[in-house]
């Protein structure tokens, strides 16, 4: 048995301070809205979520379950390896979804399937779904928004 790993990156949001306050904006709330109708479609029921503590995350996960895990390292000060080791991946098993935040979540993708932190890009609301089975890592999808 393997893992898959959804990265989600929140949605879009406003400016301002402080940083871990911002919420989405109206557009947000709609990127949000489709890319969870996506999941839902597609993920088991026990899909594990897990969010940064930041509001504009919590927002991105609520479009998707109100069932989270908010754990502070997938926040804006967490690191690549951080996130992967919260999140079980690549020794764990079932589905986990981590919503958080840019760079970060990028850098983790790299990282899942390279084995080096870089800086990928992950558009707002946009996700990476990762796979890791007896074969390795692959590459599932990557979407963002405005493609559905």
């Amino acid at each position: 048995m393997g893992m898959e790993l959804i990265l989600w990156r929140h949605a879009d949001a406003e400016d301002g301070v402080p940083d871990e306050a911002r919420r989405l904006t109206a557009k947000g709330r709609k990127q949000a809205q489709k890319m969870a109708a996506w999941l839902a479609a597609r993920l088991p029921a026990d899909c594990r979520v897990m969010v940064s503590p930041a509001a504009r995350a919590r927002e991105t996960a609520a479009a998707f379950t109100a069932q989270v895990i908010i754990d502070k390292a997938l926040s804006t000060a967490g690191t690549p390896q951080g996130v992967l080791k919260a999140a079980g991946w690549p020794d764990g098993s079932g589905t986990v979804m981590v919503v958080g935040h840019q760079p970060t979540l990028g850098a983790v993708a790299a990282l899942a399937l390279t084995g080096e932190a870089a800086a990928w890009s992950l558009k707002k609301g946009a996700i990476w779904w990762l796979a890791q089975d007896a074969a390795g890592v692959r590459v599932k999808a990557v979407l963002t928004p405005g493609i559905l």
